[in-house]
């Protein structure tokens, strides 16, 4: 059983103080969620995470009011799992109580512990409930200022600090435009300003992984220097795209038939941007398509 090596994350804090956003911040940076567990079932999940062989390495839950008379325990669970060797962390989302109410009546929601009466109330007898586990939270997060998305960057700021540039998954993906651009695609490159290999009997047949092709591709001033100055610019505006949150960016190189430009392009990007830590995937969407029909460009 492997404790030590499995990050734990216990959410808790006053009920509509944003613990949902929380959670799917987390999970969007690779961590089991699980929400409402009752405090007594916190230690078997545990075990069952550091058992996983590996499978489960990063785990939140978020344990609140919605857990009835089990939430009383909640700090005892707390204790047994340090007393158990698990590396914990408890993260304390507050907001102010005017914030609170202005959150309820937009949901029209009712509060737990003031179904029947004010919102106020049920806020004010929260706050008392949940001193203790406030005290000792290792991260409070007053949410009072926060858009959810504002929310979602901290905690992600807070909890995937060792991530850094690889909390994003970058997929970089040549294509043909004849064949339709990515539909999923968030920055898209049109390469067909440069030279075509296609004019080349001798390289006609190869795709822009072959060292002839890129010598081809690279082989004048103008890709050199529209390389430097595209690179900057991913270098520039990626660790912005994190910081607003997202997890996932798909970077669209097309040139006519995705086969000889593009994919060239496309294995340079995804080599610079392994040097600089993020995770990426490459794929050649079209490149085989060509080869299979006879045709390319």
């Amino acid at each position: 059983m492997n404790k030590q090596g499995l990050e734990l994350i216990v959410i808790t804090g006053l009920s509509g103080a944003g613990r949902t956003q929380a959670m799917q911040s987390l999970e969007d940076q690779g961590f089991f969620c699980v929400d409402n567990l009752p405090p007594t079932f916190l230690v078997k999940f545990a075990e069952l995470c550091a058992q996983s062989r590996g499978k489960v390495s990063k785990a939140a839950i978020v344990c609140d009011l919605r857990g009835g008379e089990f939430f009383s325990s909640l700090s005892e669970a707390l204790n047994n799992l340090e007393k158990e060797g698990f590396r914990l962390e408890v993260l304390f989302l507050d907001a102010s109580d005017e914030t609170l109410i202005r959150r309820y009546k937009e949901s029209r929601r009712r509060h737990p512990l003031s179904p029947q009466g004010r919102v106020l109330d049920g806020i004010q007898a929260e706050r008392q409930q949940l001193e203790e586990l406030r005290i000792r939270a290792d991260n409070i997060i007053d949410t009072s200022n926060l858009s959810s998305q504002q929310l979602r960057s901290q905690v992600a700021e807070l909890f995937c600090k060792a991530q850094g540039l690889g909390q994003m998954a970058v997929s970089v993906i040549s294509f043909g435009f004849k064949y339709g651009m990515p539909m999923d695609a968030d920055l898209v490159m049109d390469v067909r300003f440069l030279p075509n290999p296609f004019y080349v009997e001798s390289l006609r047949p190869l795709t822009g992984e072959h060292e002839l092709v890129k010598d081809y591709v690279f082989g004048n001033q103008m890709a050199q220097e529209f390389m430097e100055k595209y690179l900057d610019l991913l270098e520039f505006i990626l660790p912005n795209y994190i910081r607003e949150g997202k997890t996932h960016l798909v970077i669209g190189i097309g040139c006519t038939g995705g086969q000889h430009r593009s994919v060239a392009i496309a294995e340079r990007v995804g080599s610079f941007l392994i040097e600089r830590d993020y995770a990426i995937t490459v794929k050649h969407r079209d490149a085989i398509k060509n080869q299979k029909r006879g045709i390319t460009r």
